[in-house]
This record gives C-alpha cells, sequence and structure tokens, in this order.
C-alpha cells in the first residue's frame, strides 16, 4: 500500500518540485493560496474519443442529410423551431434577464476582486487588443449583415407593443431601441458568464479549459465521466451550428458584395460553393499554420477597417441627424425597455410572432455561441479582475453596438425616408450595400466591407474549429492538427449543407437546426451560474474578506472593551473561538481539495498582490509575457507552433554538426 502510494505520488510529481502531499504541509492556509493555472497541475490532454465520437457523427449525419435531401431537412427543421419556441421561448427570455442580472452582481459586488488567474498575475494582451479580438469572435459578421438591415425592418414595420407610426421619426428610435436589446448588454452578458467562468476554472483553480469542468463544484470526480462527457458534446454541437449561422449569413453578403462591385448577375448555389470552399481552405490553413500572433492581427486589421467604414459613414452621411439619433436612442431603450421585456406569446399573435423570429432567435443564438465565444475570451482575458472583465466583456461592446447601430441602422433608415429606395435591395444582405452606393466612393467602401467581412469570416471560424479541437481533446491549450481540420472542414460543410437547404434567400435551415441544438445548452447555462457561484463563495480571496470583516468586528468590539476610546488595530493570537475565522472550518474538503494538484512549491498572497485588489475596477495595461502560460494568451491561439518551432530546430541541429565537423577539421 505504501509502494503504490509512493508510484502514484512520483507520477504526479516533477523533478525537483515538491509533490502534491508536500505542498499541503507546506502551504499555510486556504486563504493566502493566490491561485493555480492548468498549466501547475499534470494534467494530460489526450483525445476524448467519445466526446470527438460523438459530436462528429451528429454533425456529419446532419451534413448528409442536409446535402441529399434539402427539403425535408428544412421542414424538419421549422417544425422543430416552432415546437421549440412555443414551448420554451419563455425559458430563453427568462435567461437572458436571470444572466445579465447574476453577471452584474458577479462583476460589482464582493465577488469584483477576484482575478481570473493567480493573484500575481497580470493581463496578456493590450485593452485594445482585448476589445479587438472580442467583438472579431463574437459579433463581427453579425454587425455588417444587421446593422443596416434590422432597424430598417422595424422601422417599416414597428415591433408589438410600440405606438409610433411606421416609416415616422419615431419609429426609428424604437427601432434602434429594439436592435439594442438584441445586441446589447444582455447577448454579451451571455458571452461574459461562460468566458469568465471557465477562465477562473482553468487559470485560478487548476482545472481543464472545457464547459464540462465549471460543474465540478456540483458534479465532482462525475465531470471527467459521462456527465461530462455529455456536456462537452453538446458544447461541441451549438458552438458548430452557431458558427454556422454566422459563416452562412457571411457567405450571403459576400455573394452580394461581389454582384454589385461587379455588376454580374446572381451568383446562386454555384457561387456559394465557391465562396464558402475557398473561405474553409483559408480558415483551416489559418488554423493550423502556426503563425503566432495571427488571430490577434487580423482583429485589430479588421477593427480598423470597420472603424474606417463607420466613420465615413458617419462623417459623409447624415452627420447631424446622427449626432441627434445616436443619444436619443439610449434614451429611447432604457425607456422602452420594460415593453420589450414584458412582450410575450400570450399577447398576441403578432407578438409570438416576433418573438419567434427575432428576439427568441437571438437569445438562442448568442446561447449558442456560449461555447466557442466563452472558451476564447477566457484565453484573452487571463489577469483581468471580475470587476474589470464585467466592464469591458459587457458595458464596452454594448456602448460599441450602439453606436454602430445608430450610424449604420440611422442612416439607413434616413436614406429610406428619402425615397432613395434601400429596402427595394431585398434580402438583408444586400442592404449594407445599397446603403453604402448612396454615399460617395461607394465602391471602394463596398470593396472595403467584403475584406472585412472575409477577414471576420476567417477569424471566426479559425477561432472556432481551435476551439471545438480543444473540447475534443479535453481542453488541450493547442490541440491537434488533424483534429483541428476535421472540426474545420465539418464548420464548413455544415454551413453549406444548410444554407443550401433554407435557401439563397434565408436562412432558415441553419437558424432552425441552431435554436433547436441551443435548447439543452439553455439548462447547462443555467447550471453554469450555480456551480460559478457556488465556487466563487470559497475563493481565497473571498475568504480574506470573511476573516476581514470579522476581524474588524472583534478588534471593535474589543478595543471599545479594553481601551474606550483611544485604540488602534493589530494583529495578535486569541482563542481560537474569538478569532475572525471562528466560523471558517479551513480543513474543509471544498477550501482545499482543488490545489492538491498543483506539481510545483505554490506562493502564498503577497502584501503587494492584496494591494492590487483594492481597485479591482481599474482597468490593466498588458503585464509582461509569461512563456509558461501555454493555456491563454498567444499561445493557445495556434495549432502547430510547437510543429514549427520544432522542425526549426530540426533544420538548424544538421547545419550546427556540420559547422562543428568543419571547425575539428
Amino acid at each position: 500500500m505504501i509502494d503504490r502510494e509512493r508510484d502514484a505520488e512520483s507520477k504526479t510529481s516533477i523533478p525537483g518540485k515538491p509533490s502534491p502531499k508536500k505542498i499541503l504541509k507546506e502551504v499555510t492556509h486556504p486563504a493566502l493560496i493566490p491561485g493555480i493555472g492548468v498549466e501547475d497541475t499534470p494534467r494530460v490532454f489526450n483525445t476524448n474519443w467519445i466526446v470527438f465520437g460523438v459530436a462528429g457523427v451528429l454533425v456529419l449525419a446532419v451534413v448528409i442529410w442536409g446535402f441529399l435531401a434539402p427539403e425535408s431537412i428544412s421542414a424538419a427543421g421549422a417544425a422543430s423551431l416552432g415546437w421549440v419556441t412555443d414551448n420554451f421561448g419563455w425559458l430563453f427570455s427568462l435567461l437572458a434577464v436571470v444572466t445579465i442580472a447574476f453577471m452584474f452582481v458577479v462583476g460589482y459586488g464582493r465577488t469584483g476582486g477576484v482575478r481570473l488567474g493567480a493573484d500575481d498575475e497580470s493581463p496578456e494582451f493590450s485593452t485594445v487588443s482585448w476589445i479587438a479580438m472580442l467583438f472579431s469572435a463574437g459579433m463581427g459578421i453579425g454587425l455588417l449583415f444587421w446593422g443596416p438591415a434590422e432597424p430598417l425592418t422595424y422601422f417599416m414595420d414597428p415591433p408589438p407593443g410600440f405606438t409610433a407610426a411606421e416609416g415616422s421619426r419615431d419609429a426609428m428610435l424604437d427601432a434602434l431601441a429594439q436592435s439594442i436589446l438584441h445586441w446589447g448588454p444582455m447577448a454579451w452578458a451571455f458571452y461574459a458568464l461562460v468566458g469568465g467562468a471557465i477562465a477562473y476554472a482553468a487559470y485560478r483553480r487548476g482545472r481543464a479549459p472545457l464547459i464540462s469542468a465549471i460543474f465540478r463544484p456540483i458534479f465532482g470526480e462525475r465531470t471527467d465521466g459521462w456527465i461530462g462527457a455529455v456536456i462537452d458534446v453538446f458544447a461541441i454541437i451549438v458552438t458548430l451550428f452557431g458558427t454556422g449561422v454566422t459563416l452562412g449569413m457571411g457567405a450571403l453578403q459576400i455573394a452580394s458584395g461581389v454582384e454589385v462591385v461587379t455588376g454580374i448577375g446572381p451568383l446562386g448555389n454555384t457561387g456559394l460553393i465557391v465562396i464558402i470552399t475557398v473561405l474553409t481552405a483559408a480558415f483551416v490553413v489559418s488554423a493550423v499554420s502556426g503563425i503566432k500572433r495571427g488571430i490577434r492581427a487580423l482583429s485589430n486589421i479588421n477593427m480598423v477597417i470597420a472603424a474606417v467604414i463607420g466613420l465615413f459613414i458617419f462623417i459623409a452621411g447624415p452627420t447631424l441627424f446622427l449626432l441627434n439619433m445616436i443619444p436619443a436612442s439610449v434614451s429611447a431603450f432604457f425607456g422602452e425597455l420594460w415593453i420589450m421585456l414584458t412582450r410575450n406569446p400570450a399577447q398576441s399573435e403578432d407578438a409570438a410572432a416576433f418573438m419567434s423570429s427575432w428576439t427568441n432567435y437571438y437569445w438562442a443564438w448568442w446561447i449558442s455561441w456560449t461555447p466557442f465565444v466563452g472558451m476564447f475570451i477566457a484565453k484573452i482575458s487571463r489577469g483581468r479582475t471580475l470587476r474589470e472583465f464585467v466592464t469591458v466583456v459587457i458595458v464596452v461592446p454594448s456602448i460599441v453596438c450602439v453606436v454602430w447601430f445608430g450610424i449604420m441602422g440611422g442612416t439607413t433608415m434616413l436614406f429610406e425616408s428619402e425615397g432613395r429606395g434601400i429596402a427595394e435591395a431585398g434580402s438583408p444582405e444586400a442592404i449594407l450595400f445599397a446603403v453604402l452606393g448612396e454615399l460617395p466612393f461607394g465602391v471602394v467602401l463596398s470593396v472595403l466591407a467584403m475584406i472585412s467581412i472575409i477577414l471576420f469570416f476567417v477569424t471566426s471560424a479559425d477561432s472556432a474549429a481551435i476551439v471545438m479541437g480543444s473540447m475534443s481533446q479535453r481542453g488541450k491549450p493547442e490541440p491537434s492538427t488533424w483534429v483541428t481540420i476535421t472540426w474545420g472542414l465539418l464548420l464548413g460543410a455544415a454551413a453549406l449543407a444548410l444554407l443550401l437547404a433554407g435557401g439563397q434567400t434565408a436562412l432558415s435551415g441553419l437558424q432552425s437546426i441552431m435554436v433547436v441544438s441551443a435548447l439543452p445548452f439553455a439548462v447547462i447555462v443555467i447550471g453554469i451560474m450555480i456551480a460559478w457561484a457556488k465556487e466563487l463563495r470559497t475563493d481565497p480571496y473571498m475568504l480574506r474578506h470573511r476573516y476581514a470583516r470579522a476581524a474588524i468586528a472583534q478588534g471593535v468590539r474589543r478595543g471599545i472593551a479594553e481601551h474606550g476610546d483611544d485604540f488602534v488595530f493589530g494583529a495578535t493570537e486569541v482563542a481560537a473561538d474569538e478569532g475572525a475565522g471562528a466560523g471558517i472550518d479551513t480543513d474543509d474538503p471544498a477550501l482545499t481539495e482543488w490545489y492538491e494538484t498543483a506539481t510545483g512549491q505554490i506562493p502564498v498572497v503577497s502584501a503587494e498582490d492584496v494591494t492590487r485588489t483594492l481597485e479591482p475596477g481599474r482597468i490593466q495595461p498588458r503585464g509582461p509575457g509569461n512563456p509558461a502560460h501555454t493555456a491563454s494568451g498567444d499561445a493557445s491561439l495556434t495549432v502547430g507552433e510547437n510543429r514549427r518551432e520544432t522542425r526549426l530546430r530540426a533544420r538548424q541541429k544538421p547545419e550546427e554538426t556540420t559547422g562543428d565537423e568543419e571547425g575539428r577539421d
């Protein structure tokens, strides 16, 4: 028995470093643990064949079904969509409200100072790069696709509950308010929830960066078994179909742009097949190329292009009108918020149709994107405090969305009210190019828009393929090349198959499958809130706060009793039942077992670490790079980087050997 324990201990230890059991003896107190990254554990990231196989077979079956019987899958998707929205539309709406409330409590409540990483870690990206990558992965193509089209739709046909006449200036404000509801804080709260929970579990608790790992406080070690496999399978499926919706929209809009710029007729399905095939090849090559900092560079370039387009429209378009409309849209949003949140299918058939086609569809879309975007956000947010995280991930993008929809939607609605025939462009993907065509240098703007859409397509799909590969290999920071290629090809095939099933003018097939697949993951999102809230209560930062409150209360009581008005605080040892930790069981496994798997000595929280937590809402600058952080930052956004370095060293070694031989001669 003793020999087996020694063998197990030696397997989980790194030469020259203390074993996990030794660490428990050397660490002074659970409240002083600064946090543990997944790299500090002996975790093995091998392929989870059950997750990979089950998810792959299910996706492949849908792809084959879409190619062989597009009408059948479209009809089945429509029927399933109707059943989900009729019976569970209320769940999506309720979940959107609960999620944003939960995140604001986490970010601006007592837990705001908890760091997504060890207490001594700093952010790995500058704030500008961080925000740029958030947009590229989170909403890029959608903003270009729906920025002009969605407000125009509401302007011409106001949603139920609004009293403004269609086509009026008041209808413009209502249209922008409804767009902000769909694309603003409530959408980004979904991303922040899953991204924050994954980052916390991986970089502070030392678990694998997986959706299933978040549930360890609820299911314990069973998250390594079939329960975790089921959660990760659903995460991959909703990621693939959710991303597929966006890629389908991007392909439609690129095709529309080519038609406008070149003047050729409709490209039809052949054009869509060529576009998706070429772009799929591009993002798969990008994902496995091993080019470091590629996603960050593309994201920054794309944000510049999108900003140039928006700024040009603002200056060359109706500037004064937009300056009045954008601030007013914020007031309209808060003024109509209660009407928009209380709108439900029970009010009327129009309300039911609107909720199904728009609001509940958006909530399902954001939920379906949460595994992919959440994991991506986690990888780029290490070292941030929860307050800083919530501020940037929810508030900052929401402000940008308000400005973007104000510029794009406001210009579109004004042009339509002036009789320029924007709505005559027909499909949503053509609206953007119809608006750009009314501005100076319209062709140049259209070309820039297509470049931006292509870059959004590549960066989104690139990141999605890597994330799905990582989830297939138990959270492996750099998934195997063949796994990433497999998911990239399945993603492109799914987007194409379901897009053809829905028809060129509608994404009905793709959208229906996405909403249906998002339903089981909505239940998982609820579980994430429960598990994360349970774990935050035992975080070392929160333990120190509990000690601080108790110590101050006891110190004041004893100070008054012993010294009257004249006393100051000082730390001194007291009886066990009188101290600050009298109500805290420091031997509770919930407080200690999470760091038992660490492979090296854990330093305790320092005075400098405590000082850093005094301003949890401050946006931090980028810190020095840490090569040990292989599960986050640039190192986790590439596949094949190690392979490239190995090949480079292999090439250099013969040259060095030859040089040594020549020197000896």
